[in-house]
């Protein structure tokens, strides 16, 4: 068999490369302008490869019952990891994926095909746009990894947005989105605050160092109508190979503190990394 040989592709924001991992025999990196992406591995649909990825995929687990399909919309599309992993874990779903790069989208259904059985729907498509767009009440869960290179963009971080997402959703949906920060939080709580004028029920999934604002890192925002089975998610983070902290209830209002939501008039990207927060060798 040939060995796997990587992909360089210019896309519509930026440099595309797909790298194969030595170690796994499907298995593939995705960077763009040489910021890691995604990670999938054809074999493994349920291998989550980043910490962020897993603390997403926690998540999802923990939505609903075990193995219950559910209607999903990711915004950004990446690789299409969580998209498999969900087609892995709740055979049935139907899953819409969002993605403003369409030769992106391009470049990763050539080389890492989906599951033919999966209902997995790609749509090349600004997110907000698609959001605002959708039937009200029509998802379970609306997911949310939109980086324009290494930042979320602008429009997707304001109280409209956040209204936009919670009418797509039914009334026990759960919103959940990866963020990155560091230190005072400002963009962190921002989004915090924002979120908390739409839904009732916050939780924030991060690093205890990135919380400690010891490094920049990413942090996953769940937020919903319900209460949230946040018991679940602390066991699932905790015994995790790189464990994270669940921050719920009043010990995620004082770290919100006087964050003010955030409008479109005033609405800024999220912070750029510092040099190496997301770079590979």
């Amino acid at each position: 068999m040939d060995e796997p040989i990587p992909v360089t592709r210019d896309v519509d924001h930026g440099t595309a490369k797909l790298m194969p991992d030595i170690d796994r025999r499907r298995a593939w990196l995705l960077t763009v302008d040489g910021a890691p992406q995604s990670y999938v591995d054809l074999d493994a649909p349920t291998h989550l490869e980043f910490e962020y990825a897993r603390r997403l995929g926690h998540v999802l687990d923990t939505v609903a019952e075990p193995g219950r399909a559910l209607d999903v919309v990711h915004l950004g599309g990446g690789a299409l990891t969580l998209p498999r992993y969900l087609a892995a874990t709740r055979p049935g779903s139907h899953q819409d994926v969002v993605e403003a790069d369409r030769a992106l989208l391009a470049l990763v259904t050539e080389h890492l095909p989906l599951p033919e059985a999966a209902a997995i729907t790609v749509h090349g498509a600004d997110a907000r746009d698609w959001l605002e767009a959708a039937a009200p009440g029509s998802a379970d869960v609306v997911l949310a990894d939109v980086f324009g290179g290494s930042r979320v963009p602008a429009h997707l971080t304001s109280v409209a947005y956040a209204r936009a997402a919670g009418r797509a959703l039914r009334s026990d949906g759960v919103y959940l989105a990866n963020l990155a920060d560091a230190a005072p939080f400002a963009f962190l709580r921002s989004q915090l605050a924002t979120f908390s004028t739409v839904f009732e029920e916050l939780a924030l999934i991060a690093e205890p160092g990135v919380l400690r604002g010891r490094r920049f890192g990413n942090a996953v925002l769940v937020a919903s109508h319900r209460p949230l089975d946040t018991a679940a998610l602390a066991r699932r983070t905790a015994s995790d190979a790189f464990p994270a902290r669940v921050e719920h209830g009043s010990a995620l209002r004082d770290f919100i503190g006087g964050a003010a939501p955030v409008h479109d008039e005033d609405a800024v990207p999220s912070p750029e990394p510092p040099d190496g927060a997301f770079g590979i060798g």
